[in-house]
Parts: structure tokens; C-alpha cells; sequence
């Protein structure tokens, strides 16, 4: 199916089973239900916000059953499912046994798209292990600097669904595509797709790293304009060179170095491109200042390249990425500057909740005391001490697994000093903003990147970021 073709399914008694309540499932069953098909909600919890849900559901003459995602409905011609559910759920090997399709909200959203009689809006995709929201926030700003149209939708928390059914008409979707929702997209035709970065993720959910790379290379087939890969990460490009494409798409890369032909790139401070320009063996054009770029940490230009590689291969002109990035502000919890209290900068990435982001964060800072510990999920640390051993003031360890991150300072970085804190209440981060400042000196930065998952301690990386801010808060208090 071309990028441009929009699907057309007779959906009248189509008998589709959604597997997951949600903020997928839900829309998914209802946007079902109104063009005919006689739908059947399947989910393993039965709590009382699911009985909730199920009850709206069924209001509208829609079956949902609670506490048994398991078995396969009669009948059953088309499943359609929440991009968290695995692969190897007994639902879906029974749906693959009977020859019934298996779609993700965003298939679903794809086949879709141009279903209310407007036209459909071109997708540039985004997906990476790391720094996807915020290339797609970037890119969405740089659309609308243009004049655009546009919205930042996918798996950013808008939903597909209704990005493409709702009333507002787009000229073109910023959308972030995690790994989980490629696997059940076989259809989507991205018109440019970009894959930031490719680390070891969610390897329980997919089975090995090469089906976890396999489900992020997906974002390049059927591209029709451009694939954007990362000059730094060998893998990604592989990916582009294993997808097939429309004829004349092209790979561009981005790198923090000197851009070559075909890439973008950084030359004395500028973000310049040599790709989208008349003679690009001769011809470099300047797109925006790194100062422009909110927070300049390296990691986040080459997000901010990525970003404007798409919308360069979209046809935006260099004024309209300077302006985007200019406008742009980073969610929180990313990078998030909140005080300097004594020449000493306090810096929240609690979203840092592997070693690969980690190590992005990391390497932003010069002299760095670490807050760093929490739920490892199976990682290992040893490489992302060796490499940032030099920078670290300080670290302060808190969470279940810190053990791990203080074996592997004990054997790459002995001469750091380390305060283990044997606490998992939330009332931890406050004692550990206050040994961090008695290790820190001026000029260094006192860096929340965890390395880990949150729900040790914490609700989600939301909470861990804002326990931190408010132990920083009150930590400037007793020092004015």
C-alpha cells in the first residue's frame, strides 16, 4: 500500500475482538462500534476502574469481558489490541492459529485515516530507544513555525485514533512510535521516518535485541521521501539499508560532527544541512544556532537534528527550524534545569531510566555529583561507569538495585566517594539532595538521571522527578 492510499474496510458486522481497556482500547472499540462492527472487549484486570470503563462500553451495546484476556472469542475475525500486550499472550496464539489478523491501535489508526471523507495527512514518524517525545515535540514546533497544521500524536499520549477521526483537519502528524506498536503495524507507510538510537530495551517484551531492532526498522518501510538514521549508531543505518522503500528515498543521517553529503550536522556552533540543498557535495545550508536548541546537551541537538531532517524532507524552509526550536520547551523531567543554589546547578532527567539514556545525560555535564538507583530491569552498569567515571564528583545510590550501580563504581571508579542510602520511601530523595550538596563544589551539577524505573519508590519517573524538585526547593530554602 503507497504512503498516499488510504484503506478502505467494510467494517458493517465485521466481528473484532479489542484486546485492552485503555487509552488505546477504548477508542479503538468505540470508533469500531460506530462504523458497524460488532466488537468484543477482552482484559485481563476486572478492578473497579475497569468495571467502570466496561460499563460506558456496554451502555453503547458494546460485549466486554472483564478478567479473561486469555481466550479467543467466537467468531472472531480481526483482533485489534493495546500495544503493551506481548506477543505471546495465549489471545494472540490462538488469533495467529485460526489465520485472524492482529492490528495495534496504530494500524488501526493508519487503515483509518482518511475515513471521514477528508483528505489524509502524511505521517513523519519518529521512534528510538531514547529521546522520541522530545524529537517529536521538536518537530511538531518546527511544523507550526512553518505555518503547518500539524500535532504531536502516537504513543506521546494523544491518540492516533483521534488525531485522524477527529474534527480537526492536519496537513501533516509528528508521530512517536514505540517498539510495541510497530510489531502490530504491518501496513503503515510512513512518508519520512527517523530511528533516533538503538539500545538494548524491553528485550522480555520482544525476545532478543535483533526482534527489538527488527520492530524499530519497521518505521522505514514503504518511506517515500526519507529515512533518518544517526551517523553514531551504526545500527540504525543498517536498518535503513534493510527496508524497502519507495523508489527515490533517500537516507539522510545527523551527526554532532561535521555533516558529509546526504546529512545534517554541526560546523562552529551551527546545525547546518547538506542534505535538502541544490549541490550538496559543495553546498552546506544554515539552520539554526545550538544556542537554539533548549537544553543544548548533546543528546538533545542531535534530537533537534533528527527533528529537522523530517521537516526538511517535508519541504519546511530553514527559517521555520530555526524558529521551532527557538519556541521549544522540553517536557519535565528531561534535562529540567531547576535551581542553582550556590554555584551548583540542580538538574532533574528523571526520565533517564536506562543506562543508554543515562549515559546521554551523563556525558551533558562536566563535574557531576549522580543521584542514580531504582528498579534495573535486568541492566548492567559497568560501561556506563567506565564512561562516565571521570566526570563524577559524587554519587549518591538510593532504590532496590543499587547495589548493582555500587559494585560497578567499586570496580571502574574505586576513588569516587559513594553514599549508599538503605532506604525505599519516598522520603529518600530529600536525604539524598542533601548529601549530594555536601559532596558538591561550585561549578559542579547535581544530576538526578536514575539509570533505572521508578516504581520502587516511586508511581512513575513523574513523581521521582517532582520528589526531587521539591527536596531542591527546600534544600535552597535552608541555604538562603
Amino acid at each position: 500500500m503507497g504512503s498516499q492510499e488510504v484503506s478502505t474496510v467494510d467494517w458493517q458486522g465485521k466481528h473484532v475482538t479489542v484486546a485492552g481497556l485503555g487509552v488505546s482500547g477504548i477508542p479503538a472499540a468505540r470508533a469500531l462500534h460506530e462504523r458497524g462492527a460488532i466488537v468484543t472487549v477482552v482484559n485481563d484486570g476486572d478492578d473497579e476502574r475497569a468495571r467502570a470503563q466496561a460499563a460506558e462500553l456496554e451502555a453503547l451495546g458494546i460485549t466486554v469481558r472483564l478478567g479473561d484476556g486469555a481466550t479467543l472469542p467466537p467468531s472472531t475475525e480481526l483482533v485489534v489490541t493495546a500495544p503493551g500486550w506481548q506477543p505471546d499472550k495465549p489471545l494472540f496464539l490462538a488469533a495467529a492459529e485460526a489465520g485472524v489478523d492482529i492490528w495495534g491501535d496504530v494500524e488501526l489508526a493508519w487503515r483509518l485515516r482518511g475515513d471521514n471523507g477528508r483528505k489524509a495527512a502524511p505521517w513523519l514518524a519518529v521512534t528510538g530507544t531514547n529521546g522520541k517525545t522530545t524529537t517529536v515535540r521538536m518537530l511538531a514546533s518546527i511544523l507550526e513555525a512553518a505555518g503547518l497544521r500539524t500535532a504531536a500524536v502516537g504513543n506521546i499520549g494523544v491518540s492516533l485514533l483521534d488525531a485522524v477521526l477527529g474534527e480537526q483537519e492536519y496537513d501533516v502528524l509528528a508521530v512517536e512510535l514505540s517498539s510495541y506498536q510497530l510489531h502490530w503495524a504491518p501496513s503503515l507507510r510512513a512518508h519520512s521516518a527517523a530511528v533516533l538510537n538503538l539500545a538494548p530495551d524491553h528485550l522480555d517484551w520482544h525476545g532478543s535485541m535483533e526482534a527489538y531492532a527488527a520492530d524499530k526498522g519497521r518505521v522505514y518501510e514503504g518511506n517515500t521521501v526519507a529515512c533518518v538514521y544517526n551517523a553514531a549508531d551504526p545500527a540504525t543505518e543498517e536498518l535503513v539499508r534493510e527496508a524497502d522503500v519507495e523508489e527515490g528515498c533517500r537516507a539522510i543521517g545527523f551527526t554532532l560532527g561535521t555533516p558529509g553529503p546526504s546529512q545534517l550536522g554541526v560546523v562552529d556552533g551551527i546545525l547546518v544541512d547538506r542534505a535538502f540543498v541544490a549541490n550538496r557535495q559543495k553546498q552546506a545550508q544554515e539552520l539554526a544556532e545550538v544556542s537554539d536548541v533548549n537544553p543544548p546537551a548533546p543528546h538533545n541537538i542531535a534530537n533537534a537534528l533528527a527533528a529537522a531532517a523530517l521537516a526538511r524532507a517535508f519541504g519546511v524552509e530553514p527559517a521555520a527550524v530555526r524558529d521551532g526550536l527557538r519556541t521549544f520547551r522540553p517536557d519535565a523531567h528531561r534535562i529540567e534545569h531547576i535551581a542553582d543554589i550556590g554555584e551548583v546547578a540542580y538538574v532533574d532527567d528523571s526520565k533517564a531510566t536506562n543506562t543508554h539514556a543515562t549515559e546521554a545525560s551523563l556525558a551533558a555535564y562536566d563535574s557531576i555529583v549522580w543521584i542514580a538507583g531504582g528498579l534495573a530491569k535486568g541492566a548492567t552498569f559497568d560501561e556506563l561507569v567506565t564512561g562516565a567515571a571521570k566526570r563524577l564528583r559524587g554519587v549518591v545510590l538510593m532504590g532496590a538495585d543499587r547495589a548493582l550501580i555500587r559494585e560497578a563504581l567499586t570496580r571502574h571508579a574505586p576513588e569516587v566517594p559513594v553514599v549508599d542510602l538503605d532506604r525505599t520511601d519516598t522520603g529518600a530523595m530529600s536525604e539524598a539532595v542533601e548529601h549530594a550538596a555536601r559532596l558538591a563544589r561550585p561549578g559542579d551539577t547535581v544530576l538526578l538521571a536514575p539509570a533505572c524505573a521508578s516504581m520502587d519508590m516511586f508511581t512513575n519517573y513523574n513523581k521521582r522527578g517532582e520528589a526531587f524538585a521539591d527536596a531542591v526547593r527546600a534544600h535552597a530554602e535552608k541555604s538562603a
